[in-house]
């Protein structure tokens, strides 16, 4: 019945999109082909520091285990290539876990080199590190990121041997709307729908695991304040489309709340003091839990959005990932 309620649920994405065409013009003003690149690490610190003055950047790290390389491409739309950068100790002996790290941004910002740090230092605990682009809604609407990130998994999953990696132990993590896309992957994997046209030969998208840091689990929870276009388009009207007044079905539909069910992996929710930005989480876990299924919550008091990403939460972050991993791959 769960998994028919997500084919449901996930269908109401194809009649919205008809329906809603025909009443409503999508809002296409968004598109314009020209990288957003107002979010940085450096542009959140410099908002951070203002209420956070003790914090301090994360710098760029060298292991002499690690082995760095940069743009890779996973799948090709037409003349678009879809790149992602590779982290992964040169010592190691035995297949590793890996980790597909998405980038936040608001969907429609941020980039690649976002989590260098951080997949530089799980890299040296032994971890398979993977960052990705993905298409921000400057080019392409939802569902094309979801698509993207799925063809990543994919591409993951398809490579294990080459890069030393347990194709049954493939992560998903994320940051603010990476970490909502984290959890997407979590709750639709090889949920046709979502799959795309890059298949990627006959890999499969799902994932083994779930880092979910910020990321809001559903659009449309009373927790969530995404969707308010009183002042600028929001960041979700951008991304869709269409404002939540005009689709909210489509908004509802693109919710990972809308999916959890007892195919979900184990999910470790990292996050800030500012509630809206995990909204439906604790609806989110209530299904986990009905269904057995293990999750983690470690939350930093008085904390910033972008904690991750700055020092004194970086390190504490980092360990609370490798615990649940090391824990729930143990065997």
């Amino acid at each position: 019945m769960k998994f028919q309620n997500n084919i449901f649920n996930a269908v109401i994405i194809v009649v919205c999109l008809i329906f809603f065409q025909s009443i409503h013009a999508q809002y296409l003003k968004g598109i314009t082909n020209v990288r957003d690149t107002s979010f940085t690490n450096a542009s959140a610190f410099k908002k951070t520091l203002k209420y956070f003055p003790n914090s301090t950047l994360v710098p760029e790290m060298h292991f002499d285990n690690v082995t760095q390389k940069e743009n890779i491409t996973y799948c090709s739309y037409g003349k678009r290539k879809m790149k992602l950068d590779l982290f992964f100790d040169k010592n190691a002996s035995k297949k590793q876990t890996a980790i597909i790290i998405i980038h936040g941004g608001g969907w429609r910002s941020g980039n690649k080199e976002q989590h260098h740090q951080m997949a530089q230092k799980l890299a040296s605990l032994g971890y398979v590190c993977f960052t990705p682009e993905y298409r921000l809604s400057t080019e392409a609407l939802f569902p094309a990121a979801i698509y993207d990130i799925k063809a990543a998994i994919k591409w993951v999953r398809k490579n294990a041997a080459k890069y030393n990696i347990n194709p049954n132990q493939i992560v998903a993590l994320g940051f603010s709307a990476g970490g909502e896309m984290a959890a997407f992957m979590g709750t639709t994997g090889n949920m046709p729908l979502f799959e795309g046209e890059v298949t990627n030969s006959d890999a499969k998208s799902q994932v083994n695991a779930v880092v979910s840091i910020d990321g809001t689990l559903s659009f449309v929870h009373p927790e969530s304040s995404e969707g308010n276009d009183d002042k600028n388009i929001s960041a979700g009207t951008y991304w869709f489309g269409y404002s939540k007044k005009e689709n909210p079905k489509l908004w509802e539909a693109a919710s990972p709340l809308s999916y959890v069910n007892a195919a979900t992996p184990p999910t470790l929710f990292i996050n800030s003091s500012i509630t809206r930005m995990h909204a439906g989480r604790d609806d989110y876990r209530k299904i986990l839990n009905e269904n057995g299924i293990y999750s983690e919550v470690h939350e930093f008091e008085n904390s910033p959005h972008s904690f991750c990403l700055f020092n004194p939460w970086f390190e504490p972050v980092i360990q609370y990932i490798d615990n649940f991993l090391t824990n729930i791959f143990k065997n």
